[in-house]
């Protein structure tokens, strides 16, 4: 199956294949570059993976077409759509965002930097928000090019998952 991710702050769709092969093994193919993976879903959301000989422990959130993937310490938010939804979106000029954007915390923790004030204007995939969850500080980064319209974080706060922390118009 072929699907197209875009990571938040990218400009481009990439495109990657995912084959079952069977006994909870894939082949992935990402930017051309092709992997074996045996993956192992287990609660919660998180998966443990063998990619090429290399373990990872990796956590996905979803929302909608949005998912959020925890990957060495890092939170990452990827757009992912499918090669008929992609057409769709194209139809409607929809693959770039638009509008009021709210940015949430992936998960529970403490933000511990704000980078931005109401009023700044931001670049698409700038830094706005820093959050510290389960050990690892994580930079929250904007989903468009905007003003800072609203900021509900505050340095020093604990914020629950899907916490309003920063609005982007």
């Amino acid at each position: 199956m072929r699907y197209f991710t875009k990571q938040q702050g990218q400009k481009e769709a990439l495109p990657v294949d995912l084959e079952p092969l069977g006994n909870d093994k894939y082949r992935l193919t990402v930017g051309g570059k092709t992997y074996e993976v045996d993956a192992l879903m287990l609660e919660h959301g998180t998966m443990t993976m063998l990619v090429d000989g290399q373990s990872y422990g990796v956590e996905f959130e979803e929302n909608g077409d949005e998912v959020g993937v925890l990957l060495r310490g890092q939170v990452n938010r990827f757009d992912v759509a499918d090669e008929r939804r992609l057409r769709l979106r194209a139809g409607n000029a929809a693959f770039s965002v638009e509008g009021k954007q709210l940015v949430t915390a992936p998960m529970p923790g403490k933000v511990v930097k704000v980078l931005v004030k109401v009023g700044d204007e931001v670049k698409e995939g700038q830094g706005l928000v820093v959050v510290e969850a389960m050990k690892m500080e994580n930079e929250l980064k904007s989903p468009k090019a905007g003003k800072v319209t609203e900021l509900f974080a505050k340095e020093g706060t604990a914020v629950e998952n899907n916490a309003k922390l920063v609005v982007v118009e």
